[in-house]
């Protein structure tokens, strides 16, 4: 069998990161089983597609890298590839069912479903359609339909015995039919259908070998075998993937923080860190390996690998992948993608593109920077000193906990005449310099270097002084010092 697994996302919101994975487990299940790969949109639920989400999804695919064998874009041989195009094959399926009695025309109203609903809720009994138009005769249905009154279509699920749900992940998950929705709408009155009967009749026509979606449809996968039976067609082996839950036991939403690859890769995150963390939450290559390429995961991945726990989104394990693939890439990339973020903040290119002293600067500065950053987006706070003055308005923020202004002013000024000397050594050199100092003074290290610390950059977790002075400028650094020991003396 010729493994034909799709991405099938309704366009009616941002990429969540649950979908992402989704999407990952197929792209790299097809390809590490030299299979097909393809995107369907179901965008059949009108009132709620949104054109900009469709453009999400491919600028997401771009990002990851993921590419498709066939989708509305690229083509395929078993297009359209957008369920509102194919809206014929639903409802002559739907005839189809209606005429091997598998299904039938329900002519209730929105009014007269309230009743029954209402009716239900007073006695006290269970809640679902009472299948009450199930016994209108198929010739009576015909007549009235052909009078133009509204019906939708409604599956007959069975009542008695049970539906097993084959599963690669979960095994063998028997459901009651009495506990699945009582005869389900499968095409509305508008003639479109709903998700149950458009991804049976799509996975089929398309030739889906596999369904991999989140456990949130493993209830509706009863009907949806059903459906198949019915139909007299093989369905796809299904592979229901675990939850992803936040850190508090909840299902991942936005209460926990960004949940959109738009939001991560506006927030400074590599596709390289997202897809490796993404992958991982319910997969698993041996339980030691942790760090893979795209490339890896397109040989490596399988389903036999995956787990069916829940997996726990961590953001700062997030950070913690993230800051290892920025590490990986060489100075002059790192130094490409944090300029925009700079920009933003308004550090360069304030009044014009950025010039070529600030982009020298920053070509610099990226040797100091990447251990210290673990999204793109920390690059004003890591590096903002180099391009801004810090501000002179809080004379506290610069005397270190212990320590009183006039003793800061005191290091400060024995401090500024050996500056001088820091362009003419290399930064080992000036460490063991300033070590040397703190000695003779009889001071502690901290007592030296942290008032000029933060005195040169604003801040007490800087990259390294030494470089950070050399990279700004000796007289940059020297003038920063002498200001903020007026601005103590005045404290």
């Amino acid at each position: 069998m010729q493994v034909r697994v799709r991405y099938a996302p309704s366009p009616t919101g941002l990429q969540h990161i649950g979908g992402v994975r989704t999407a990952l487990f197929n792209y790299f299940f097809a390809k590490a089983s030299g299979g097909k790969f393809y995107l369907r949109i179901e965008d059949t639920d009108q009132g709620r597609y949104d054109g900009r989400a469709v453009q999400d999804i491919y600028d997401t695919f771009e990002w990851l890298g993921i590419t498709l064998d066939e989708g509305p874009r690229e083509g395929g041989p078993f297009g359209p590839y957008i369920q509102s195009e194919r809206i014929a094959f639903y409802q002559d399926a739907a005839e189809q069912l209606i005429a091997s009695g598998h299904a039938y025309r329900c002519f209730c109203t929105a009014s007269d479903l309230e009743k029954m609903r209402a009716e239900q809720a007073a006695a006290g009994s269970g809640t679902g359609y009472d299948r009450r138009c199930r016994s209108i005769s198929p010739a009576t249905a015909s007549m009235r339909v052909a009078a133009s009154e509204r019906s939708v279509v409604r599956f007959k699920m069975p009542t008695e015995g049970s539906t097993v749900v084959r599963d690669i992940l979960l095994g063998d998950v028997a459901w009651p039919n009495k506990d699945v929705s009582p005869d389900p709408v499968i095409l509305k009155a508008d003639g479109f259908p709903t998700y149950h009967l458009a991804h049976a009749v799509d996975d089929h026509l398309m030739q889906t070998s596999h369904v991999l979606r989140g456990q949130e449809w493993l209830p509706s996968a009863p009907l949806h075998v059903q459906l198949f039976q019915a139909f007299g067609w093989e369905p796809p082996l299904y592979c229901h993937l675990s939850t992803i839950m936040g850190q508090d036991g909840h299902k991942l939403s936005k209460r926990h923080g960004s949940t959109s690859a738009q939001e991560f890769r506006l927030g400074g995150y590599l596709p390289q860190a997202v897809t490796n963390y993404i992958t991982l939450l319910g997969w698993s290559y041996d339980g030691e390996k942790d760090i893979f390429t795209k490339s890896e995961l397109e040989t490596l991945f399988s389903l036999e690998k995956l787990s069916k726990s829940p997996a726990v989104f961590d953001y700062q394990k997030l950070d913690y992948y993230n800051g290892y693939w920025i590490r990986q890439l060489p100075d002059a990339d790192i130094a490409r993608l944090i300029e925009p973020e700079l920009a933003k903040a308004g550090l360069v290119g304030a009044s014009a593109p950025v010039s070529s002293t600030e982009r020298a600067i920053l070509t610099s500065a990226v040797s100091i920077a990447r251990e210290r950053l673990h999204k793109l987006a920390d690059a004003p706070a890591v590096l903002g000193f180099l391009f801004r003055d810090p501000p002179l308005t809080d004379s506290a923020s610069y005397i270190p906990k212990k320590t009183t202004a006039p003793e800061v002013v005191a290091v400060l000024e024995k401090l500024l005449p050996e500056m001088a000397g820091i362009s003419g050594r290399d930064d080992e050199a000036n460490e063991h310099h300033f070590h040397s100092l703190a000695e003779t003074w009889g001071l502690k290290v901290g007592q030296v270097l942290m008032p000029l610390r933060l005195a040169v950059t604003g801040t007490t977790a800087s990259p390294p002084l030494m470089s950070s002075i050399r990279i700004l400028g000796v007289d940059k650094a020297v003038a920063r010092v002498k200001a903020v020991i007026e601005l103590l003396k005045k404290a």
